[in-house]
């Protein structure tokens, strides 16, 4: 396994930045990945960690080697491509064993090295097979595999799992993350699918076109998002606009423009908000960390959708100048009804406050 370092990289189609400035160092043996809306520049940033594309400027090393300008067949990777890229005329153990015939092993190695993969990836019995004889999710198993029996230095992996419906994609990125660790390969992960990121990686990159907007552990992203664009991609958040209207030691007292007051603490702050009497804010509240009945900032509305999904009940409340998404986990109590009133509360520590 190989830690990646990215130095100044940058990447010009023409007159248009694909992505600029890119600073990153992933650890050997990391499950790394890049998030972010499509034509951030996820894709672009592991195609040139692949070597299918050339920086405009900077460099890319793997460990101390700069392999920049290193064609794809030097570098010791293994990819699994978004549509697998699987040739159908062969049987599985013929897909799997390609990059090593590639690579002049013997008969007997390959063999070995087959098995092992294929047992690895649950597949043992399947060598026989014809792709277009397995499931998506077989298929895709079988991408891995040919990835992984080269024994690559990093494994990239692009939307592996945008083809699959939900669950079969559930069970398989836990195939994928299971694997990873058994193998301790240093993984490199893209996808829009911020669920995947969260339940997969070590660590997440917060892509917007082209720029990084945020490096962190999935909890790091999800309750200390940098600015509103991480807000609001990583889960489900509500947010309301207002200004500061008091400080008093370590609570923030927020005012919104229908006049409702909502009071925080100023450590939950985003690290590039400064706190500033008048300034204008904006409040994070995530649906799950709001309550039934009356407590810390307490609030009354009228509900206008109902959902019921067995481990919750959401709800969207209006209250004149902004409505709520509220999740209800494991609500036993009777569910309300659309139009009927509601009083909620939102804790002193789950306000989370944000600069324009």
């Amino acid at each position: 396994m190989k830690s990646v370092k990215i130095e100044n990289v940058s990447k010009q189609f023409g007159q248009v930045y694909g992505v600029k400035n890119l600073n990153l160092d992933i650890k050997a043996g990391e499950f790394f990945t890049f998030l972010g809306p499509s034509g951030c520049g996820k894709t672009t940033t592991l195609r040139m960690i692949a070597g299918f594309y050339y920086p405009t400027n900077g460099h890319i090393l793997f460990d101390e080697q700069d392999v920049t300008r290193l064609p794809p067949n030097k570098r010791n990777i293994g990819m699994v491509f978004q549509n697998y890229a699987l040739f159908p005329h062969m049987t599985v153990d013929e897909n799997i064993a390609f990059g090593l015939q590639v690579r002049k092993f013997s008969k007997a190695e390959i063999q070995h090295k087959v098995d092992r993969i294929r047992g690895q990836v649950h597949l043992a019995t399947y060598g026989k097979r014809k792709i277009n004889e397995l499931s998506g999710g077989q298929q895709q198993r079988v991408a891995l595999a040919r990835a992984l029996v080269i024994e690559p230095d990093i494994l990239l992996l692009d939307e592996p799992l945008s083809n699959l419906d939900a669950k079969l994609r559930e069970e398989t990125r836990v195939e994928i993350k299971r694997i990873q660790s058994e193998l301790g390969i240093t993984t490199i992960y893209v996808t829009h699918d911020q669920m995947e990121a969260m339940a997969m990686s070590d660590r997440i990159m917060v892509m917007e076109n082209g720029d990084i907007k945020q490096i962190g552990t999935p909890q790091e992203i999800y309750h200390r998002p940098i600015n509103r664009f991480v807000a609001n991609f990583i889960g489900e958040t509500n947010l309301i606009e207002g200004t500061i209207e008091a400080i008093d030691g370590e609570d923030i007292q927020v005012i919104t423009t229908n006049g409702l007051i909502f009071i925080g603490r100023k450590q939950q702050s985003s690290p590039t908000f400064t706190h500033m009497i008048g300034d204008k804010v904006f409040i994070s509240i995530r649906p799950e960390s709001i309550h039934l009945g009356a407590g810390d900032n307490t609030l009354t509305g009228k509900i206008t959708f109902v959902e019921f999904t067995g481990i919750s009940v959401n709800y969207i409340v209006d209250f004149t100048a902004f409505s709520l998404k509220v999740m209800i986990i494991h609500s036993y109590d009777q569910i309300k009804s659309i139009g009927e009133d509601i009083t909620i509360n939102v804790a002193y520590d789950s306000l989370y406050f944000l600069g324009e």
